[in-house]
């Protein structure tokens, strides 16, 4: 490379809509239904949709598919993987997947088989050898199964999530790609063999190098995240940076990567040769914490100026927002975040709290979030949106709900 002067320099406004663009916000929510191919597309453009049990408001996977659909089936997830279009497995932390990557991910599960996964699921291999054999053949002969259909599972402990032999071992399994999974509506995994779960092109599918699988997951990286540095890469499907960056190198100089510069930006800059940045950007979304545009909270920053932190595990009386808060996505900034929760006894979706960033136009702010938060309650299913007394934007968010 022929040093800083050599790249192409970006202003912030442009990578903020390149990333907008890349991560789904740039084209219209659908029309009409949304489909298992709308789906499809999504997960090909952003590579990995997370998964997470928490369901304050709805699970972490509806409010992706949410922010970029809009209405759209509940079960979507369930019917990708029933059609052979995802799976499940360890991305960005567990998470939805293009199928498609499964042969790309395949040096993770031989890291698993190595010791490379938590603690409990590698030592009851270790030490029960035997039982994780009558595991897989249960699963061989009986499946699909959950863990409760296990039989001799063994106490439940006070840790790994009080996860006993049986489900230890399933996950086991798991990690190392023997078996794969797929979620009922509770979000209780239900396991069966790869081999007989996936499409058959994918099991028959050559296994890359673990070298250049790598390389193909940094680019699909790139591909969703429009720019990003060489550690935002390495994040996107959790690769160790050590590793990941003189592969990030080689791939600026096969010419499959670009390096650019960012105005406030400290380090080197990567995207996909020929990315096209669109004009503008007019978006209008309520995004979970787990949302790809929100994973890495200092990438967060650096392109929006948006300091978010989730405050989950936090104390409640040292919370600043709230303990489950949705960033709110206008045009192409976050210029809000309300504290969120759905009541489903009471049918409402309560926003107990609601702030506004520096330099916003409160008004016309409030009057898109009362629009979306109304929008986001129907799809719950919930009559109604309920605005607390915290924040500064929620009596102006108050007043905009009541007029809706």
């Amino acid at each position: 490379m022929d040093g800083v002067s050599a790249r192409r320099h970006l202003s912030a406004d442009e990578v903020r809509r390149a990333v907008l663009a890349a991560q789904g916000f740039a084209a219209p929510r659908p029309a009409g239904a949304v489909t298992v191919r709308h789906g499809t597309a999504l997960l090909d453009r952003v590579g990995a949709v997370q998964l997470d049990s928490v369901n304050v408001v709805a699970r972490a996977h509806e409010l992706t598919f949410f922010a970029r659909f809009g209405d759209h089936p509940r079960d979507l997830s369930a019917r990708l993987i029933r059609s052979g279009r995802a799976f499940e497995f360890w991305g960005h932390e567990a998470s939805l997947l293009d199928v498609g990557l499964q042969p790309a991910l395949r040096w993770r599960m031989e890291e698993a088989k190595r010791g490379a996964m938590w603690g409990g699921l590698i030592d009851v291999a270790r030490d029960h050898p035997e039982y994780v054999d009558r595991v897989r053949a249960t699963v061989r002969d009986r499946g699909p199964i959950s863990a409760r259909h296990l039989e001799d599972r063994g106490a439940k402990p006070d840790h790994m999530w009080g996860w006993d032999r049986g489900k230890k071992a399933l996950e086991y399994l798991f990690w190392t790609g023997e078996v794969t999974a797929w979620r009922t509506p509770t979000f209780e995994r239900v396991y069966d063999l790869t081999e007989r779960a996936l499409p058959r092109e994918v099991i028959d599918a050559p296994t890359p190098s673990e070298s250049d699988a790598r390389k193909g997951l940094l680019l699909r990286a790139a591909r969703a995240f429009g720019v990003a540095t060489a550690a935002d890469l390495a994040d996107a499907f959790r690769q160790r940076r050590p590793v990941a960056r003189p592969l990030v190198a080689e791939l600026v100089e096969e010419g499959r990567l670009e390096e650019v510069a960012v105005d406030g930006w400290r380090d080197a800059a990567f995207r996909i040769p020929g990315a096209r940045t669109p004009r503008a950007v007019d978006a209008c979304a309520l995004l979970t914490p787990f949302d790809s545009l929100m994973w890495e909270r200092d990438r967060v920053l650096r392109i929006f100026d948006f300091h978010y932190r989730i405050e989950i595990y936090v104390p409640a009386p040292k919370r600043v927002h709230g303990y489950y808060v949705l960033p709110f996505l206008l045009g192409d900034r976050l210029v809000a975040r309300v504290d969120a929760k759905a009541d489903r006894r009471r049918g409402a979706l309560v926003l107990p709290g609601a702030w506004g960033e520096p330099g916003i136009d409160p008004g016309a702010v409030s009057e898109a979030l009362a629009t979306e938060a109304t929008r986001l309650a129907g799809f719950l299913g919930l009559e109604r949106v309920e605005v607390g007394r915290r924040g500064d934007l929620a009596t102006s968010l108050r007043r905009a709900v009541g007029r809706g």
